[in-house]
């Protein structure tokens, strides 16, 4: 962690009651999760990674189309506003005419609703009768149809924490977006390869209170997915979106967390961000800056300039680029006001200015409020004498484009207005310090969605839930439990519930008379570590097959396997070698093993006879693979002179 991250979050108590109670801090998860099918949801594509060179690429651009109410989403105006065309790197093994929206969707992926059944099952949802699919439009291009495929499959459910249920609003399936590859001004790339995946979105009710919780609630839905064996892991294949407000303020999403631990950080300063704008809000009114006393004018000053010092804008007006200077009535100051560490509401501005003017380069605008930022003091007098500013208002400088010059400065003073409003409801992007958040999009309303007319109902019959509740897997809260009463440490306990082999443990724990605490140690922390010491040295070792784990379990258990021998023999099988579980040694190989290594050491020699029997017996272990009883060959070397 680098030290100014390390400063910001120093010394905050992230579970403090108290603090956030009068703040009034509210937080809820949205939480996605790739299903760990071989196909993908609406078509008979393999799900898979790609980072070759594309096949092909296609260019489009995104419109908004209406809802059933005859209305536009909000968001899909903003889009819209941004005039992106987008590009689409396409795989000819991973990607078919569906996903480019040329044919309808196939049938829905029965095995991804199957998975997401069991996992809503888990949650203690309430399922839906019948499975109605339904469009949700995204007009950021990350679906090249303009709308994601959805489906609510179940609903209030819950899951324990502190003595306390967590609401459960919905558990969806959907399709999963195109990759973004680069986002520069008008242009957006996004790689298809994971496009239409099965994935589950779990939704909570607001009802995490600290950033701890928050923070708690998402590891704990998180060790739910994997304990249901059902989830694909890795990097990508999970995300999650948190939702935060406060007395006073409306929900804001921070879209796609990357990290568990992020989260405490990311909401508490999410949530001071807000305390921040409504104290603006505040200070605003008193100056008489209300929604119906809200001014402000724009004016293009590129002939004005056209003289500056400033060697960026003069380079501009150069390149035929224009300026625009807003003029913020009687905000002198208050656009520096703080709104997050080392970021003022300046930054609210040149957030909204980079995602819907495309103004990527940055800094985006100057703030002129009589210090004279980027022109100086002589040329802002000067400029503010042209354009009628009095000595009380800011001014906002920002340049590109004619046509993006102007979007940006109608931006400016949207938000603004904004500010003297409401706290608007925004989708944002975590800044790389996880701490603090940027603007990414005006947050979705219900008027992006509408029924999916090209996606018969499913109905969800009784036996089908009966079938998948009789297969589900337990809470991983429940299997720790279990496990501990076999006398597992509760850390392999804990490893153990969210394991991709949990099922088998418990199988082979009822159909065999294994150590339950040996076949954990060798399920869990051995594949572990002997995938790891090979990473060491450019090797990689992919788990053997289910089946290959059972038979040899299955084996080792009948031939009463040394500890020792069943890691060796483990290790093979790992490395994709035909390994057969060994019994111990028989007296004879003891006895005469013993003989050869106590004359291969005779001249070995410690300090004490003890040490040189630990030696000895740890050398015939070693060269007997594990099969070599301690207690028999220490008895059977200290006989020897």
């Amino acid at each position: 962690m680098d030290a100014w991250r390390k400063k910001l979050i120093e010394d905050i108590d992230f579970d403090d009651k108290e603090f956030y109670s009068a703040l009034g801090f509210k937080c809820g998860l949205e939480i996605h999760q790739q299903l760990d099918t071989k196909k993908k949801l609406f078509c008979h594509c393999p799900v898979g990674y790609r980072n070759d060179e594309p096949d092909a690429i296609i260019l489009r651009h995104m419109r908004p189309t209406l809802s059933e109410m005859g209305t536009y989403d909000g968001t899909a105006l903003m889009e819209f506003k941004t005039k992106k065309q987008v590009i689409y790197q396409l795989y000819r093994d991973n990607v078919c005419t569906y996903e480019m929206d040329d044919t309808p969707p196939f049938p829905m992926n029965q095995e991804a609703l199957d998975y997401a059944i069991e996992i809503a099952l888990m949650l203690g949802c309430q399922l839906v009768d019948e499975v109605h699919i339904t469009r949700k439009q995204y007009l950021d291009g990350s679906i090249p149809t303009g709308f994601q495929r959805t489906a609510i499959i179940g609903v209030d459910g819950w899951i324990p924490y502190r003595g306390r249920k967590i609401r459960i609003q919905q558990l969806a399936l959907e399709e999963d977006a195109c990759r973004e590859v680069e986002d520069r001004r008008h242009t957006i790339v996004f790689r298809t390869d994971r496009l239409s995946t099965p994935l589950v979105e779990v939704v909570t009710k607001p009802d995490m209170l600290t950033p701890h919780e928050a923070a708690e609630v998402d590891e704990l839905l998180g060790r739910l997915l994997r304990a249901s064996g059902r989830v694909r892991r890795g990097i990508g294949t999970a995300r999650q979106d948190v939702n935060v407000s406060i007395n006073g303020s409306d929900r804001v999403e921070i879209k796609g967390v990357p990290r568990t631990p992020d989260i405490r950080a990311l909401t508490h300063y999410e949530a001071l961000r807000h305390k921040a704008l409504l104290d603006l809000r505040e200070e605003l009114h008193k100056r008489g800056i209300t929604p119906t006393g809200f001014r402000a004018e724009d004016h293009e000053v590129t002939g004005l300039l056209k003289n500056t010092s400033n060697p960026r804008l003069r380079a501009l007006i150069d390149e035929g680029e224009v300026i625009h200077a807003v003029n913020l009535k009687g905000w002198r100051e208050l656009i520096r006001h703080e709104t997050q560490p080392a970021l003022t509401f300046a930054a609210e501005l040149a957030g909204r200015v980079r995602v819907i003017a495309c103004l990527d380069e940055m800094p985006n605008i100057f703030v002129l409020d009589g210090r004279g930022e980027g022109l100086g003091v002589e040329a802002e007098e000067h400029l503010r004498k042209e354009i009628g500013a009095a000595e009380e208002d800011t001014l906002v400088l920002v340049w590109g484009p004619a046509e993006d010059a102007l979007t940006g400065a109608q931006e400016i003073i949207i938000r603004a207005k904004e500010a003297v409003q409401f706290i608007p409801q925004e989708s944002r992007q975590h800044m790389p310090d996880a701490c603090r958040t940027d603007f990414e999009r005006i947050l979705p309303g219900p008027d992006r969605m509408y029924p999916d007319t090209d996606s018969a109902p499913v109905a969800i019959s009784k036996e089908r839930v009966e079938r998948l509740q009789a297969d589900a897997a337990p809470c991983p809260w429940d299997r720790e439990e279990r496990y501990m009463k076999m006398k597992i440490p509760e850390h392999l306990a804990a490893d153990l519930a969210i394991h991709p082999s949990a099922r088998l443990f418990d199988q082979l724990i009822e159909e065999t008379s294994l150590n339950p605490t040996l076949l954990a140690e060798a399920l869990v922390q051995w594949q572990k570590a002997i995938k790891r010491d090979k990473r060491k040295v450019g090797l990689n070792i992919s788990p053997p097959y289910e089946e290959s784990l059972e038979s040899f379990f299955k084996a080792a258990a009948d031939c009463n396997t040394p500890r020792r021998a069943l890691y060796y023999a483990f290790e093979k099988l790992l490395y994709g070698e035909n390994a057969e579980p060994p019994s111990f040694l028989s007296g004879e190989e003891l006895k005469a093993l013993c003989k050869k290594v106590a004359r291969e050491f005779a001249d070995v020699r410690y300090k004490t006879r003890e040490l040189t029997l630990d030696f000895l017996v740890g050398e015939i272990i070693e060269q007997s693979q594990g099969r070599a009883e301690p207690a028999k060959t220490r008895f059977l070397l200290s006989s020897y002179p």
